[in-house]
């Protein structure tokens, strides 16, 4: 797809770059085939000049080489008349191209496929979607597979049930598989087949023929593919697409008529049942999914900025790494230009947050902004990832997606899992070991964290959604029950994954939590357990999702599955950890959800995501080096005051996007700022937030900011939302109140130092906001202190306060 993905880009960067006065003409296809009479082809015109691409698919003449074998009509529609080949020539103002056609067997009409034509034409047509016939009972009394995978199960509904009323050999304009979506009786559904239309037809002389199951020598289908598959548009133009099927015996046919399609933003960009794209009348990107029974193929649509931007601005941007000519690219294609450079000060309170989850020290900070090396930030990312605060902060982001309820598992078995995570981040194990050791691990979890995982998911099937999701960014769970709806991942898929922990045996007591989570469990590979499809009830094999695989008869199944996993020819593995580690730093995710990597959920920068699971995989998965890869970027170091051309941008990394401090990074900035640690349950004196074992531990704060449920099984992915309960939280706070009138806290240090004011406030700037007060701050907190009957701590201790209750001291900028 990366490849597929460059190659569209060059082409249209060649056709955006043209300087020619004669446009250049691209009809697709160049050449087809057309068998049966009942065949078609749509041809899409597009031209070139002048740096911009127009579909003139209507403006064009079609002439025919030999007039008695095809017909083109106005649309660029073309059907077959008799046999041979011939040339069709397309004319227009702009130039002159040549296409070449083929015909065979005109004289016959193409035998009809359930599979191949009636299925699609059902889904395509909205009757086997979840909100019709293919929900969970159906409608009224009437029930098709969702979206037709179940290709058995639609043909018995079909012809054996309904007492024979659905479709009617002895007269069949009358079944009602025709009159009911033709309109021609009540349907709730609303008219769905036009009598003149050729699916009415497709599906008439199905029931004609005596509605077989299958048709001789019937191909599977392979795949499909969507022209064009990359294109740039202007606000308010349309694009045709042409979608086209292949098979398992090398023959292809236009299927855009059967075809369902759907826009992920359709605010920017819409599609309707034809396949025709309009762009809406901002600027943007979306992804346009076009759905052929199982088959899915994808079109993506750029709006560019209204507006000239020279090539020059783009060409001086600061190029640190791979990263910024990625990003500077992508920019440069939707003519939008990025903000400046952030200061100093907030790049060290963003860095610091991002690699070790504190806030610096004003010592820090100040000596940090003096320095003059030209290198300075550099230096900073890299002594930063030596720190000691660094395992626990980054470890704490995966208990979040790992460490189960105590209470199902028991509080040693989770205390073990949790060692075992940060133990993990703190000696940077390389991710790979990581996972392998996690997938693989065996013995007891009172002695093994790794194998805690396996003593909360208990079955094969609770797993495989687990490890797909996390370590692949595959998300299965609807193939559980029927084949993913935006995706080609079926049933057979997901059990043949799940059979690799077919295996998984058991010891001990406390199999049956949260009655008995308390007692030790022994994990072991002894199980003769087994898989089945629950459908055809099939013991199946284990198989991976995806690539080559043979099992090693030294392996155990979990043992060649980490393998298939961990290998570096899996770009799934090492992209889904490369984009949690840039979302995290960068705001969002270069696919967002970060752990759903698929197709219909394309990526914003796809060769950004590729680059950096490639670095990711040539560090050996070195976690560090593709966080500094990261931090070393001129676009990590963007400020997030936005521009006049990308303050609409929000997925393409033009600015810093602005993001609320985790909840443990903002309790333990608060305990830092005023000197008073916090106090846990269940953790000893002088504990932080971060490391807190369980989210059993109570805490108002924690949870108030964000912190997941104790009840919810992971992973659990935290959203960076900001409430009125969080504000109020803030403002009402006894405990945060007693931190900052403590006796004995930061400010009392600085007031019995005999600081003058002017340093107090500096101080309780840089600690809160890591920055010095601009002249307008400086001239309010004097007044503070000059007013009349207030005391210094009185005036520092309202000046904190009111610090750590704006959106500064929260949000990471």
């Amino acid at each position: 797809m990366s490849i597929r993905y460059t190659i569209c880009v060059a082409l249209l960067t060649v056709m955006m770059t043209a300087t020619n006065s004669q446009a250049d003409l691209i009809a697709h296809p160049t050449e087809f085939k057309l068998v049966y009479n009942t065949s078609l082809q749509r041809l899409v015109v597009l031209s070139t000049t002048d740096a911009q691409t127009s579909e003139i698919t209507a403006e064009v003449t079609y002439a025919v080489a030999d007039p008695s074998i095809v017909r083109v009509d106005e649309f660029g529609v073309v059907r077959p008349l008799g046999d041979g080949t011939t040339a069709i020539t397309i004319s227009h103002p702009d130039g002159q191209t040549e296409v070449s056609v083929q015909v065979s067997e005109s004289d016959k009409s193409a035998p009809v496929s359930f599979e191949l034509d009636v299925q699609p034409i059902l889904a395509a047509r909205g009757c086997s979607a979840g909100a019709c016939h293919g929900k969970q009972r159906g409608q009224n009394g009437f029930q098709l597979s969702l979206l037709g995978f179940d290709s058995n199960f639609d043909f018995n509904a079909l012809t054996r049930e309904g007492r024979g009323r659905r479709v009617f050999p002895a007269a069949p304009q009358q079944s009602l598989l025709l009159t009911k979506p033709a309109g021609q009786v009540p349907h709730g559904g609303g008219e769905r087949l036009p009598v003149d239309g050729v699916d009415y037809n497709t599906i008439l002389r199905w029931i004609n023929d005596g509605m077989p199951r299958s048709i001789p020598d019937e191909p599977t289908l392979s795949g499909v593919t969507v022209f064009p598959e990359l294109r740039d548009m202007r606000p308010n133009e349309s694009q045709q697409l042409v979608v086209t099927a292949h098979y398992s015996n090398g023959s292809s046919r236009d299927v855009t008529g059967q075809t369902a399609f759907q826009s992920n933003e359709s605010a920017i960009v819409g599609v309707d049942d034809l396949g025709v794209v309009t762009a809406g009348p901002i600027a943007g990107e979306a992804t346009i999914m076009a759905r052929f029974m199982g088959a899915i193929a994808t079109t993506k649509v750029l709006i560019p900025l209204a507006g000239d931007v020279p090539d020059s601005e783009y060409e001086k941007l600061p190029v640190k790494n791979f990263i910024d000519e990625l990003v500077w690219e992508k920019l440069k294609r939707l003519r939008i230009t990025p903000s400046g450079t952030c200061s100093d000060s907030t790049y060290i309170r963003r860095v610091y947050v991002d690699i070790i989850g504190r806030l610096p020290t004003p010592d820090e900070t100040r000596e940090f902004i003096n320095s003059e090396a030209a290198d300075k930030r550099d230096v900073l990312v890299d002594q930063l990832l030596q720190m000691p605060e660094y395992g626990d902060h980054w470890a704490n982001k995966w208990v979040d997606l790992l460490r189960p309820n105590p209470y199902r598992v028991g509080i040693k078995a989770v205390l073990n899992y949790d060692n075992w995570i940060r133990t993990a981040f703190r000696e940077n194990r390389p991710y790979d070991q990581f996972v392998y050791q996690l997938v693989t691990a065996q013995g007891s979890t009172w002695r093994n964290g790794a194998v805690t995982l396996f003593r909360d998911r208990r079955s094969p099937d609770e797993i495989t959604t687990l490890i797909s999701q996390l370590f692949l960014g595959i998300r299965l769970d609807c193939a559980k029950c029927h084949h993913h709806p935006f995706e080609r991942w079926s049933q057979e898929d997901f059990y043949s994954l799940a059979a690799f922990f077919a295996d998984v045996g058991r010891k001990g007591t406390g199999l049956s939590p949260p009655i008995s989570g308390g007692e030790e469990m022994i994990i072991t590979n002894a199980s003769p357990g087994s898989v089945s499809h629950p459908l055809t009830n099939e013991v199946l094999s284990p198989r991976p999702l995806f690539g080559e695989f043979e099992r090693q008869e030294v392996e155990t199944k979990r043992e060649s599955l980490a393998r298939w996993m961990t290998d570096g020819n899996n770009p799934y593995f090492s992209q889904v950890m490369a984009n949690r580690v840039w979302e995290d730093m960068m705001g969002r995710g270069i696919v967002s959800p970060v752990d759903d990597l698929r197709a219909t959920n394309p990526p914003s920068n796809a060769p950004l995501l590729a680059a950096l699971g490639d670095y990711f995989r040539d560090k050996q998965f070195n976690i560090k080096e593709l966080i500094a890869v990261i931090a070393k970027s001129h676009v990590y170091e963007l400020s997030s005051e936005p521009n006049d051309r990308n303050v609409a941008d929000n997925r393409n990394y033009s600015r810093h996007y602005r993001s609320r401090l985790r909840a443990e990074v903002l309790l333990d900035a608060v305990s830092d700022i005023t000197a008073v640690p916090e106090s846990f349950s269940a953790m000893v004196n002088g504990s932080r937030a971060n490391q807190i074992w369980t989210h059993r531990v109570s805490n108002l704060f924690l949870d108030t900011f964000g912190r997941p449920d104790p009840n919810q099984d992971p992973p659990c992915e935290r959203t960076g939302e900001s409430t009125v309960t969080q504000v109020l939280h803030l403002m009402n706070s006894p405990n945060l109140h007693a931190k900052v009138t403590e006796e004995k806290n930061k400010l009392t240090e600085w007031i019995e130092a005999e600081l003058p004011v002017d340093e107090l406030i500096d101080r309780i700037y840089l600690s809160c906001y890591s920055r010095h007060p601009d002249d307008q701050e400086l001239t309010i907190c004097r007044g503070v202190f000059a007013t009349d009957g207030t005391t210094q701590r009185q005036a520092a201790q309202d000046i904190m306060w009111a610090l750590i209750n704006t959106p500064e001291f929260m949000f990471k900028d």
